[in-house]
C-alpha cells in the first residue's frame, strides 16, 4: 500500500496540493479512565454519537482573514480540534465562503477552553453578529450560517431558534441531543427557488450531507488505525505537531497508538465493515464520486454545494496518511478532490 501511495505521488506533473507535507492526522480512541490514563482517555471526543477519544496537535490562535461579510459584520470564533472530520467539515464552509474566523484549538486533555460551555463536543461556533451566540453542531452550524448568508428577514438569533435540540437516549442508555431539521435551510419560497431550482437538488444535498455524517465519518477510524504501523504513523504526526513534553509525548504515541488499533477494531464491528476496511472506503468514495457523475464538475454543479463542502471536510482529515494515498491510487476521486482544494483555496465565493 505504501508502494501505491508514492506510485501516485510520481504518477504525473502533480500540482501543488498533492505536494505538501503532511499537514493532518486523525485521531480516536474510547473514552473514560482515570489514574494514569488520563492522559489517554481524558480526550475523550464522542464522534458521531461515539466513536472515541481525540489526541489533537495542539496549535495556538489563528486568524483567518477574508472579504467583509454582505450580511453584515459577524464576528466567528470556532474551537476545535484540527484532525476532527466535523471541524473540518466546518472549516472547509467557512474557507469556502470566505468568512473571517478565529480558531481556538481545545486541548483534548483538559479541555478548558470550552469550560464556558455545557456542551462538551466539538466544533463550537460562537457568533455574534450583534449579540453572542454558540452554534454547536456542525451541520447545524454550516445550515444556520447558511441561512444567514442568504436570508436578509431574519436575524442569527431567530435563525438558530429554528434548529432547537431534542434530547434522546441511545441503545447505551446515554442521553444525547439531535436536530432534526440541522440538514435544512430554513429559507422562504423565493429564496428556496434561488438556491434550488428543482426540489430534487435540495433532496439530493441533504441526502448526502446525512451521509457523509451518518456513513462516510465511521470508515475513517478503522482505515487510518487498521494496521499496528498506520496507528503509530497517525500518532507520530500528532506528538510532533501537538508539542507535548517529552514523556506526554512518548505515553500519546505509543500508548495511543496501541489503544486506538485496538478500538478500531470494535468500531469495524460495531459498523459491520468488511474484513479489508479499505474496501468500505473505496466503494463509499467510488459512490460519492458515481452520484456527482462525469457531467458535473462538483454535486453543486459548477460550484460546490454543501454535499461537497461536507464529503471534501471529512476526508481530507487523512492527508498525509498511508489510507489517503490508497485512496487517491485506488479510487476515482482525484479529479474530484483537486477540484475541491483549488475552490477551497480561492475562497470568497458568492452566496
Amino acid at each position: 500500500m505504501a508502494a501505491a501511495g508514492r506510485a501516485w505521488r510520481a504518477a504525473a506533473l502533480l500540482p501543488a496540493w498533492r505536494l505538501r507535507a503532511p499537514r493532518r492526522a486523525y485521531s480516536t480512541a474510547a473514552g473514560g479512565g482515570g489514574g494514569g490514563g488520563r492522559l489517554l482517555l481524558g480526550a475523550a471526543f464522542a464522534l458521531g454519537g461515539g466513536a472515541g477519544l481525540y489526541l489533537a496537535a495542539r496549535h495556538r490562535l489563528r486568524e483567518h482573514s477574508a472579504a467583509e461579510l454582505p450580511a453584515g459584520n459577524l464576528q466567528l470564533t470556532l474551537y476545535q480540534y484540527k484532525t476532527c472530520p466535523f471541524c473540518s467539515k466546518v472549516r472547509a464552509f467557512l474557507d469556502y465562503h470566505g468568512l473571517p474566523y478565529e480558531i481556538v484549538e481545545v486541548n483534548p486533555i483538559m479541555r478548558k477552553e470550552i469550560k464556558f460551555s455545557s456542551y462538551r463536543k466539538v466544533p463550537i461556533l460562537l457568533a455574534n453578529a450583534g449579540s453572542p451566540l454558540q452554534l454547536n453542531d456542525s451541520s447545524v452550524i454550516i445550515s444556520a450560517i447558511k441561512t444567514y448568508l442568504i436570508s436578509k428577514r431574519n436575524s442569527l438569533e431567530e435563525i438558530v431558534s429554528f434548529y432547537p435540540p431534542m434530547k434522546t437516549v441511545t441503545e447505551q442508555g446515554k442521553e444525547v441531543f439531535e436536530y432534526g431539521n440541522k440538514y435544512w435551510l430554513m429559507l422562504d419560497e423565493k429564496e428556496t427557488k434561488r438556491v434550488y431550482p428543482v426540489k430534487e437538488v435540495r433532496v439530493e444535498e441533504m441526502k448526502w450531507r446525512k451521509w457523509a455524517d451518518d456513513w462516510l465519518v465511521h470508515l475513517i477510524s478503522p482505515n487510518v488505525y487498521r494496521t499496528p504501523r498506520e496507528a503509530l504513523a497517525s500518532f507520530d504526526y500528532i506528538v510532533r505537531e501537538g508539542k507535548f513534553g517529552t514523556m506526554e509525548g512518548f505515553f500519546a504515541k505509543y500508548m495511543g497508538a496501541v489503544a486506538m488499533f485496538f478500538i478500531s477494531k470494535r468500531l469495524k464491528k460495531r459498523h459491520h465493515l468488511q474484513d479489508n476496511v479499505r474496501e468500505d472506503l473505496y466503494e463509499a468514495v467510488n459512490e460519492w464520486v458515481k452520484a456527482v457523475g462525469k457531467h458535473r464538475l462538483f454535486m453543486g454543479g459548477n460550484q460546490p454545494n454543501l454535499a461537497d463542502l461536507a464529503v471534501y471536510g471529512v476526508l481530507r482529515v487523512m492527508e498525509g496518511l498511508e489510507a489517503f494515498d490508497d485512496m487517491m491510487v485506488h479510487t476515482k476521486i482525484q479529479p474530484w478532490y483537486q477540484r475541491m482544494e483549488e475552490v477551497i483555496q480561492k475562497g470568497e465565493v458568492g452566496v
